[in-house]
Formats: C-alpha cells, sequence, structure tokens
C-alpha cells in the first residue's frame, strides 16, 4: 500500500468523524466516474480507493484495526518502514512523553497571535507602570538597590 487511507481522503489522523466524511463527500464529488470531467480509468480507480479509504475510516472498528495496522496510535507515531507510512515526514508529527501527553505540535495560527497579545500586553503594562512612577515622581528603584549600586561603584 503506498498511501494511507488517511492521505487518500486528505486528512491526518488525528482527523474527526465529521472531517472524513467531509472529506469523503467533497472527493466523492470530484471523482465520481459519471460526474467528473478527469478521465474515466483515472476516475474509477480514484472513486474506488476513495470509498475503500471511507469504508475503513467511517467505522470505529475498522478505523482502530487499520490504525493497529500502520502502526498509528493518538499518542505516539510509530514509524517502523517509512513505504508502509508514506513519504510524510516525521518532525511535524505528535510524539508522547513519558506521561503520555501529545507534544512536538506546530502552533497554530491563532495560538501565535494569542501569545503576541499576551507579550504585547505585558510589555504594554511595564511601561506604563513606568511611566506612571516617573510622573508621580517616585523612585524607579528602592533606596536599598540604589544604594548597593552607588557603593559598588
Amino acid at each position: 500500500m503506498s498511501k494511507t487511507y488517511y492521505a487518500i481522503l486528505g486528512v491526518t489522523p488525528w482527523a474527526s468523524e465529521i472531517d472524513i466524511r467531509r472529506a469523503y463527500r467533497d472527493l466523492s464529488k470530484l471523482y465520481h466516474p459519471d460526474t467528473t470531467q478527469f478521465p474515466k480509468d483515472e476516475a474509477t480507480e480514484k472513486f474506488r480507493q476513495i470509498n475503500e479509504a471511507y469504508a475503513s475510516l467511517s467505522n470505529p472498528e475498522r478505523r482502530q484495526a487499520y490504525n493497529q495496522r500502520i502502526q498509528f496510535s493518538r499518542f505516539q507515531y510509530k514509524n517502523t518502514d517509512s513505504t508502509k507510512i508514506g513519504s510524510q515526514s516525521n518532525k511535524n508529527l505528535q510524539t508522547a512523553d513519558d506521561d503520555g501527553l501529545p507534544v512536538e505540535r506546530p502552533l497554530s495560527g491563532g495560538e501565535i497571535f494569542a501569545l503576541l497579545l499576551i507579550g504585547g500586553t505585558v510589555v504594554f503594562c511595564l511601561v506604563l507602570v513606568v511611566l506612571v512612577a516617573w510622573l508621580r515622581g517616585d523612585r524607579l528603584l528602592p533606596e536599598a538597590i540604589a544604594t548597593a549600586l552607588r557603593s559598588a561603584s
């Protein structure tokens, strides 16, 4: 088998049943032999592969058996034979720590935006605190630190 059922449907192994159903529906519309613009032989073969993949992945018991056959676990990805899984690189796939929780997952755009927003808020608050203290005439350094700095020089 050159491609996994997940690759045939264009979904990740972590895809939900709804994602698998949507991918199947879109691909079956595209490759249905009666309605496609692709050559009939190519469309028929691709449509057969799509149906086979969907039949295995839509049934929870078949999907679990298939995942065991390709050595996929939701928390640990094992690739003993690279031709069995396809040409997909392991560097972006989740692996498991000793605690069994997934790690090494790339951040999504929303997560990066949230981190930037939090970082910007922290920097803004620090600048605001220093500015308010300076405008009130407060000492920016406590007396003990200022004395220690003067005696050190």
